[in-house]
């Protein structure tokens, strides 16, 4: 582990029950000594020593820090997870593509909701074509600020996480983007936002992420030809609900004969980032590719950044096409 903030502390949790953890790396080193303590591990102070005795790790520091202790781990021939948004930039997510492959290495991105049981049941069912076609996605990302962020805006630190989804669900690439929000209370970078999303299939997303509602919601809705199907990220839940009318009666507008299917689809209830790890540890066995890999997080940091400088420019914003 290196960085064991909250997020760097549940990976330490679980990678104690999953693996070997061998060592943690914190700059804060009297933290480092409690959660090295907490799991039997060890603290290292120098990160040349800490990486030349690991095989594999994540990365939970600061996001402006991500690439360049992923390029150092790399360079020790150690696989790396890293934590979202990845580098906070896609050119130097694609420089870290470039070396992995270059020194034969799994590069993880840390797109956790990727690995929620409901995100994979929806995907799975849209495959099989139980809801029909997707016409249009819309999420709700929003919570209180969140003290631990200092170096991103609501954009790279929550809406990430919904492209990501909406992506993944669809097998589709954001085309462009159209992003509506500010700086309330939380300068220098943006605490509300709201995005507009056209993919290439045709396909319309909407994303709201803030950090100004006193309450946590994580929900994504999608309208399908075949019913509405409603994620909750927080409850693992899939709501599918359907509708259909028996005869109308003209001269009665008021009693509409509609009849309402809701069904709730049974999901079992799993730690998202418990299989993201799981998926991790086998790439670095070689048995696969992480559910999200470095070619992934290109792509919506490709977004975001469109999405940020449509912010800027008041205006449709095209993303380009991941091409490495």
């Amino acid at each position: 582990m290196v960085g064991v903030g909250s997020m760097g502390q549940n990976h330490a949790r679980l990678y104690s029950e999953l693996a070997d953890l061998i060592g943690v790396f914190d700059l804060d080193m009297a933290m480092g000594k409690k959660v090295a303590k907490r799991f039997g591990s060890i603290a290292y102070d120098d990160l040349d020593a800490f990486l030349s005795n690991m095989e594999a790790i994540s990365i939970c520091t600061p996001t402006e820090m991500h690439y360049e202790v992923a390029v150092k781990a790399m360079e020790h021939g150690v696989h790396v997870l890293l934590e979202k948004p990845f580098t906070g930039s896609s050119e130097k997510a694609i420089r870290l593509c470039r070396l992995a492959e270059e020194k034969g290495v799994a590069l993880a991105a840390g797109f956790v909701e990727r690995c929620n049981p409901v995100v994979s049941a929806a995907r799975e069912a849209l495959a099989e074509g139980m809801f029909g076609q997707v016409i249009s996605m819309a999420s709700r990302r929003v919570s209180s600020f969140p003290a631990r962020i200092r170096d991103v805006g609501v954009i790279m630190d929550l809406a990430i996480h919904d492209i990501d989804v909406m992506r993944y669900i669809t097998s589709a690439r954001v085309a462009s983007v159209y992003a509506l929000g500010g700086r309330f209370s939380h300068p220098p970078f943006e605490d509300y936002v709201d995005l507009f999303m056209e993919m290439d299939s045709g396909v319309i997303c909407f994303v709201e992420a803030n950090w100004l509602t006193p309450m946590k919601v994580r929900r994504v809705s999608l309208t399908c030809s075949q019913g509405f199907v409603e994620l909750d990220y927080i409850d693992q839940s899939l709501t599918v609900c359907s509708t259909r009318f028996r005869d109308i009666d003209p001269g009665d507008m008021f009693h509409v004969p509609l009849e309402e299917e809701v069904r709730r689809i049974s999901i079992k209830k799993e730690e998202p980032l418990r299989r993201e790890l799981d998926s991790f540890l086998e790439a670095v066995d070689g048995k696969g590719r992480p559910t999200a890999d470095g070619r992934e997080a290109v792509a919506n940091l490709m977004v975001s950044e469109a999405a940020l400088r449509s912010l800027k420019e008041r205006g449709r914003v095209e993303v380009p096409a991941v091409d490495f």
